[in-house]
């Protein structure tokens, strides 16, 4: 299975991954910065956001392209997964805050909390942090999936269901009594496992780590999707009422990847907080779960490598665009490239790209030579 999963392509996608990981903290650490090779640290932080928003849209792609479960409330477990990283971040800041509290973070003494929330036991610990990383996604996921997929919500209706959790979850984090920071959130981090966060280094560090989880996550999607795991996924996707007459409980399966998919952006919220130095509220808006979708329909959808060159893409003309003149025109920019994708490319880029060379290569053997030496009838001859 797993060689079978590691094909040319994607051998050749993980080189290049690899070799980004290493090539951009060697430029940024290694050279000067008269250098016209050296990449500034605040490029490796963007870089490095790029690299945790491709990671969210390959979970996007492993539910969506290949199980056809669309959901617009991916963004919340991205987010869980950075306010878990924040928490860790928070207790690391020890009496160094503004009010020199060894235990209370500064916003609850502010607040005048008087106590730890029962929520924050724990997060001193990084293991603990990184358990809760996977497992508070993760079991969101597996409960909202157990009662959705139960009930036989699929398509809009599913789609609708997951948005209104992400709102919800946005109105609730906004609380201050919630002890999460209310609307200004989680920020001032001082050290990650003992380093120093602004740090060139700690910052080369985390996109390299940042690519290392991309590559995993590929990795882990690739091999799913070529097993008969994968096979099943395809077959609810593309017909779902057969996969169940045939006996696969379509539920579990479902079930099964959509609670993998979480964990993926979980992971990719909690590499993303220490490279941007917050987490707020706002990472819930149901906008930033519909934009990951747009990353996966750009890039071609049900391809894997399509959903990280479209989380790529997207966000580098983000970045382009909303710091000129059509700053206040992105969002129909985004919009106008998401109609574009869905009338021109409907399978995205790389989608379109694999389209077209298999059906060269289907051209080509048509017209290939016979061994006798004829050549090949590319239509049927009329019968006499």
């Amino acid at each position: 299975m797993i060689p079978r999963a590691l094909d040319r392509g994607t051998i050749v996608f993980l080189a290049l991954l690899g070799a980004v990981a290493i090539a951009v903290p060697l430029l940024n650490l290694a050279l000067p910065d008269s250098s016209p090779l050296h990449v500034p640290t605040y490029l490796v932080s963007l870089f490095g956001k790029y690299v945790c928003f491709a990671l969210l849209a390959l979970s996007i792609d492993l539910i969506w392209g290949y199980c056809g479960i669309l959901s617009l409330g991916h963004g919340a477990f991205f987010a869980l997964g950075g306010y878990a990283m924040g928490m860790y971040l928070m207790r690391q800041i020890g009496g160094r805050g503004v009010y020199g509290n060894p235990l209370l973070p500064d916003f609850m003494v502010f607040l005048n909390w008087k106590e730890l929330p029962l929520a924050w036991w724990g997060f001193s610990s990084f293991p603990y942090a990184m358990l809760m990383v996977l497992a508070v996604p993760g079991l969101l996921a597996l409960v909202f999936g157990w009662f959705a997929f139960r009930s036989r919500v699929t398509g809009v209706y599913f789609s609708i269901i997951t948005q209104a959790m992400t709102f919800a979850l946005l109105l609730a984090f906004f609380r201050n009594d919630f002890g999460f920071g209310g609307n200004n959130g989680l920020t001032d981090f001082k050290d990650i496992l003992g380093f120093n966060v602004q740090a060139d280094g700690t910052r080369a560090a985390l996109f390299a780590t940042s690519c290392l989880a991309l590559m995993l996550g590929y990795v882990v999607c690739r091999i799913l999707v070529a097993s008969k795991f994968g096979m099943v996924l395809i077959a609810i996707r593309d017909a779902e009422a057969r996969a169940r007459f045939l006996g696969y409980r379509v539920e579990s399966y479902k079930l099964a990847v959509f609670t993998i998919s979480a964990c993926m952006a979980g992971v990719a919220g909690a590499l993303y907080v220490p490279q941007v130095g917050i987490i707020n509220p706002g990472e819930f808006s149901p906008a930033n779960s519909i934009e990951a979708v747009i990353w996966v329909a750009v890039g071609g959808r049900g391809t894997l490598a399509g959903a990280v060159i479209g989380a790529v893409l997207v966000n580098y003309a983000k970045t382009t665009f909303t710091s000129g003149a059509l700053a206040p025109y992105w969002l129909f920019l985004l919009g106008g490239l998401f109609v574009g994708v869905t009338l021109w490319l409907p399978r995205g880029i790389v989608g379109t790209i694999a389209h077209w060379r298999a059906g060269r290569r289907i051209t080509a053997t048509e017209d290939a030579p016979d061994p006798s030496g004829a050549a090949v009838a590319t239509k049927p001859q009329a019968a006499e």
